[in-house]
């Protein structure tokens, strides 16, 4: 009889912590931004392929680009270290939901659907999709040219399922957006659909390809942590008041977006 009272005890005990565990404290939302306090750093996901928001300069080896200064400002508000981890963009919200880390800024456009899984912050940047073809193309003016052609767009982006919507349309999906141009540049492409700023950037750098007709969406760029990471969003979301108060977000619009105006 002892021996099952004791039995039943251990049980009750066992039960009690499990749901302590699960139950007590803070919650997670308040978690991870003292996680972060107490070891100082803040670990960013990003797919480092997409100039000029993100992608790994050459020279020095280190990630760099818009979206990497803007977290580097935030991370400055609260005197913390950013540690950038590089995922490709298909996996980069599965990667925030298993803990590797602790939010993600990558061109990431806010949608609905998107919105079922991570939080987003407050939008930083306006964007969206136009369609790119070859110089020498003078075939493709609009979306409704491109019905029947092949179609370069990046994985898990909106662009891809913009073209996915697209009739008769042969969709070419790759892991880098700069694949895309380059097989449109060897003619095994039609056009490609990105978003504006990118593509206006490869455009720059490569002045073999052009963008045609107008903007085929209107979207906005959010910063995105887990469902429960409350408290880390609404201190994201000062830090940008904070950084549009500051004029540092016209300066960052300024140093990497200020050589595209105009070009085509």
């Amino acid at each position: 009889m002892k021996k099952t009272k004791r039995v039943l005890l251990l049980s009750l005990v066992l039960a009690a912590g499990v749901l302590c565990v699960h139950g007590c404290g803070n919650g997670d939302e308040i978690d991870s931004f003292t996680r972060m306090t107490k070891s100082g750093v803040f670990r960013i996901g990003t797919d480092a392929t997409y100039p000029p928001f993100e992608t790994v300069d050459t020279k020095t080896g280190k990630v760099a680009g818009f979206d990497i200064d803007l977290m580097r400002a935030i991370c400055a508000k609260y005197e913390l270290k950013p540690e950038f981890i590089i995922t490709p963009f298909d996996g980069i919200v599965p990667g925030l939901t298993t803990n590797k880390y602790d939010a993600v800024i990558s061109a990431f456009t806010i949608t609905p659907q998107r919105a079922r899984r991570v939080m987003f912050s407050e939008p930083y940047y306006d964007a969206g999709q136009r369609i790119a073809v070859a110089l020498d193309d003078t075939t493709i003016t609009g979306l409704d040219d491109l019905k029947g052609k092949r179609l370069g767009v990046q994985l898990g982006t909106t662009g891809e399922r913009m073209a996915q919507r697209i009739s008769g349309a042969e969709i070419f999906s790759f892991e880098n957006i700069g694949a895309a141009f380059l097989d449109m540049e060897n003619g095994r492409l039609d056009a490609v659909i990105n978003d504006e700023p990118t593509s206006r950037m490869i455009i720059f750098k490569r002045k073999s390809a052009k963008l045609v007709g107008e903007r085929l969406s209107k979207e906005q760029y959010g910063i995105a942590v887990r469902k429960t990471d409350s408290t880390l969003i609404a201190k994201i979301n000062r830090a940008l008041t904070l950084l549009r108060k500051d004029g540092v977000l016209d300066s960052l619009q300024n140093k990497w977006f200020g050589m595209l105006a105009g070009e085509n």
